[in-house]
């Protein structure tokens, strides 16, 4: 496809017909060749039809979040979710076909066994079956989409959404931030009945799918999907252990220095985001100013982040303001017909509007490499874990920039940074534990949701208090994280990817041409080898093993210690 800018790129009805066919040829081909170049040839036909409808999705499910109100495009991701979930049993013939070709050995010897260990797990992950559960997987999701993003309230005379109270959530007024504190609960609040009927629905339809296909409970199910072939729910058990055990401690310390510092005689959760009495560091800049900041960044960063977030800025590669009717959160997504990442994003006026511009680039970055250098596209990324250390290492790498955007509050910002990455994992292990609990027990109602999340907040971030809020202190505040709806068990990846993030940081103080070496090799690698074997390659070490939490946040709290005081 000739390249284009992002709003000028058309968007045409995949041919659902044409796919199908050319994966049943496909299959036949792979069934039916006499050497390995033939089946080369009709894995790779497959492959450039897929990539091309992928292409259109991608473009048709982008532009239905950027305005989730568009009848038009609502209407499209509906019809292919339909056509996708028809796909299911000819996809999983087709990956049958692969897995048993007399030519497996030459696929492996050029292209890895990690293809294959992903073919095997899509082919026990798929049943047709399953198809209408599905489908209705999907209306659900684009349901709960719709329902957070349309949700607006009346605060100090301005309509807000929950990303536009978020910024007076962070004002240096106490007042002010209670009083958008308890607005933003009470709009969670109002549409709660709506989101807590699509989970009850999305838990017994997931579960019911996993029974389908045999296996004891939706975990399990989405363990494989999600391509956990390395560790197990034990090792993750054990893994947010080592978290209560060690991070726990350092971020209430850090929480009691902060009551200490804003004056306060109990730190509330509206206190929780404003880490300085005088207010927190925000950005300097419209966003076309914060974009050319980060362009200009990137050039001096390094030749290939340069050409990168060139490409981005020339093709309009990003929406990333918030408005009504907007999908709420952000994500870096790819059309791979064009080689193209994309950013998608809410800005709303704080801190977090630069950590996108890093976070979401640095998958954008890997994204980029790996559509020019990888072959095979099922292997152009990894796992989450993986590609959660693509984007938080280059908010580190991004520090010695932070002048350009912060001006004389860039130390502010590094610090509050800093903070935030070390203080949010506790965090990640409650939605961790939430979801397997969840799954675990299925038919729990909303009340029994709400105990069950009061209780693990309880025992990873013992210093919240919602002042009384009743949605909150019940255990509402679940269902805030979109990760639980979207993106089953898509969590805990952030904690495991922070602690490489923090090995990759204590490198950079030493020496950070090694640093970007082993970064970029690990880029470079996206997918085409198993979770354990790519953090060899990026010369990490592994976040279950027993003292690798320790090593990798050690150095991290000191420096916040020397930092905040």
């Amino acid at each position: 496809m000739e390249m284009v800018r992002f709003q000028d790129m058309p968007y045409v009805r995949p041919d659902m017909e044409a796919l199908k066919a050319c994966t049943e040829r496909t299959t036949a081909a792979l069934r039916d060749a006499a050497s390995y170049e033939e089946a080369r040839k009709a894995f790779f036909e497959l492959q450039a039809a897929e990539e091309a409808a992928f292409t259109m999705m991608s473009l048709g499910s982008v532009r239905n979040t950027i305005d989730t109100t568009d009848p038009y495009y609502e209407g499209e991701m509906k019809w292919l979710r339909e056509q996708n979930a028809s796909l299911i049993p000819l996809r999983k013939a087709y990956r049958e076909a692969l897995a048993a070709s007399p030519f497996r050995p030459q696929f492996e010897a050029e292209f890895g066994q990690q293809m294959f260990r992903m073919i095997d797990a899509a082919v026990k992950t798929a049943d047709e079956r399953v198809i209408p559960d599905v489908i209705r997987e999907g209306e659900l999701s684009q349901k709960y989409q719709k329902d957070s993003a349309l949700a607006v309230t009346e605060f100090r005379g301005e309509k807000c959404n929950f990303y536009g109270l978020l910024k007076h959530m962070e004002s240096p007024d106490r007042q002010e931030r209670k009083e958008a504190f308890h607005a933003w609960a009470a709009l969670y609040e109002q549409i709660s009945p709506d989101l807590d009927g699509v989970y009850d629905e999305l838990v017994h339809l997931r579960t019911r799918m996993a029974k389908t296909m045999g296996f004891e409970s939706y975990t399990d199910l989405a363990y494989l999907q999600r391509r956990r072939f390395d560790y197990t729910q034990a090792d993750a058990a054990n893994f947010r252990k080592q978290i209560r055990e060690i991070v726990t401690p350092a971020v209430a310390a850090i929480r009691e220095r902060q009551r200490q510092l804003l004056g306060v005689d109990k730190l509330r959760y509206y206190d929780e985001a404003l880490l300085f009495p005088e207010g927190n560091a925000d950005p300097e800049g419209t966003m076309e100013e914060l974009v050319q900041k980060a362009l200009d960044m990137y050039r001096q960063m390094s030749p290939e982040t340069g050409e990168f977030f060139e490409f981005m800025v020339k093709y309009r590669l990003f929406d990333l303001e918030t408005r009504p009717g907007k999908r709420m959160g952000g994500y870096m997504t790819s059309f791979p017909g064009y080689k193209a990442p994309f950013i998608f994003s809410n800005f709303n006026g704080t801190s977090a509007d630069v950590d996108v511009l890093t976070h979401e680039a640095g998958h954008a970055f890997q994204g980029y490499l790996a559509m020019r250098s990888i072959p095979v596209s099922m292997l152009s990324g990894s796992t989450s874990e993986i590609n959660e250390i693509h984007s938080m290492t280059m908010e580190h790498f991004a520090y010695p920039w932070m002048d350009s955007f912060f001006g004389k509050n860039s130390e502010k910002y590094k610090t509050a940074h800093l903070i935030g990455a070390l203080s949010v994992i506790p965090y990640m292990a409650c939605v961790d534990e939430f979801q397997h609990r969840m799954y675990e027990n299925p038919d729990l109602d909303a009340h029994g949701r709400r105990q069950v999340w009061r209780e693990i907040e309880k025992a990873y971030m013992p210093w919240r208090d919602y002042d009384g809020e009743p949605f909150l202190e019940e255990g509402g505040f679940w269902m805030q994280k979109q990760h639980i709806f979207l993106f089953p068990f898509y969590y805990i990846d952030y904690a495991l990817a922070q602690m490489c993030a923090f090995q990759y940081y204590g490198r950079m103080k030493t020496d950070r041409p090694k640093a970007w070496a082993d970064y970029l090799r690990l880029c470079r690698a996206g997918g085409t080898k198993g979770y354990f074997e790519l953090l060899q390659v990026g010369d990490l070490l592994n976040p279950f093993r027993d003292g690798t939490v320790a090593a990798s946040v050690g150095h991290v709290i000191e420096e916040i210690e020397e930092r905040y005081k």
